[in-house]
């Protein structure tokens, strides 16, 4: 050994530096949240809270300004009523929307399918059921119109809807000569058009089978994508479509299938629109698309997909329709009311890019 050579340690020297390493190793301490951070959290895990309480407050507010006119029973039963058609065409946003997408087109879908409806049954003198399952149909093409762009083509949904929105509208005055179809032909030869409009009286309230019907509705969509993995797949290919296709996913099929079930949804809401209106216009719906999408966002459903759920829709489309609703009693104009609902639109988006940052 030379003398530069540095002599090979003893067992005791190298239990003396394992002891000094283990001695200097760092430690370091979690850091508490804030109660900001812990709220934000609790918020992002459970998106409909904050709908859930804007309502309450709103309901609250619109009580003392409107007096005893807002809480009757009959004033919420028209709320109620006010909002179905918004709500279930909302489920088919909000199915689209939690896979990033967004669909522009849901009103003009829901409009053709009345058209085809109501000239089927009470025109062309199709059985009713048999109209109605056509309806269903036009829509369900509809959807998979979209779906054929948008997974097959890949373009973007909100070019896809844009441009399909158009056609179908044109289609919608075309089919229907720019004629509407009479509540009172209707009700002569195809009453079952009408059916969701028929009310049960409970006490100073009426509760109409179409409200019914909107919450059977929502309850089956919550299911679906709460329960069955189905709804799984949608939140996951909204979270991050190359992650889901990764776990084995089939991401355009799941794509084409929200967008078939949306038109579905929008032709169901067809037939509750001639039901609400007891005619079938080609004019009619025509602020169905931005609506619906108001519903949505209020609702607390995320537009940049994954996160959201069907009852946040129900929520945030019954707080528009308190707001229009309390507003509108205590003598606001209808300017102000759009104003207010506006304002509502850019504070819940401004909520979802704070809740956002927490899975930054």
């Amino acid at each position: 050994m030379s003398a530069n050579e540095t002599p090979p340690r003893a067992p005791a020297d190298f239990e003396k530096v394992a002891i000094g390493a283990q001695a200097t190793v760092a430690t370091f301490k979690e850091e508490t949240p804030s109660l900001l951070k812990r709220i934000q959290h609790l918020l992002h895990v459970h998106p409909t809270a904050i709908p859930a309480l804007v309502l309450v407050l709103s309901v609250a507010v619109f009580a003392m300004a409107g007096g005893q006119r807002f809480l009757t029973a009959f004033n919420l039963s028209v709320v109620l009523q006010q909002v179905t058609i918004i709500a279930v065409i909302g489920i088919a946003q909000t199915i689209v929307v939690l896979t990033a997408g967004i669909d522009l087109s849901v009103g003009a879908i829901a409009v053709l399918a009345s058209m085809v409806m109501g000239k089927l049954a009470v025109t062309a003198g199709v059985p009713t059921p048999l109209a109605i399952l056509i309806g269903v149909a036009v829509g369900a093409a509809c959807g998979a119109v979209n779906g054929i762009l948008v997974t097959r083509f890949r373009l973007p949904p909100f070019i896809v809807t844009l441009g399909t929105w158009y056609m179908v509208f044109a289609l919608n005055l075309w089919y229907s000569d720019s004629e509407t179809i009479r509540s009172q032909d209707i009700g002569e030869t195809a009453p079952l058009l009408q059916f969701f409009a028929t009310a049960i009286p409970i006490g100073d309230a009426r509760l109409t089978y179409g409200s019914i019907a909107m919450v059977i509705a929502i309850a089956l969509f919550w299911y679906l994508l709460s329960m069955t993995a189905w709804g799984r797949h949608v939140h996951a290919v909204g979270d991050d479509p190359e992650a889901a296709r990764l776990a084995g996913i089939r991401v355009e099929r799941v794509l084409m299938s929200v967008y078939i079930v949306a038109g579905i949804v929008c032709a169901f809401a067809a037939w509750m629109m001639i039901s609400r209106y007891g005619s079938a216009s080609p004019q009619s719906g025509q602020t169905s698309n931005l609506d619906s999408i108001t519903a949505v966002v209020i609702g607390g459903t995320s537009l940049f997909g994954g996160r959201g759920s069907i009852v946040g829709t129900l929520l945030g489309a019954l707080i528009v329709g308190v707001f229009r609703n309390g507003l509108a009693l205590s003598g606001v104009n209808v300017l102000w009311q759009d104003f207010a609902v506006g304002a509502l639109i850019i504070v819940a988006v401004a909520l979802d890019q704070w809740l956002r940052r927490v899975s930054q």
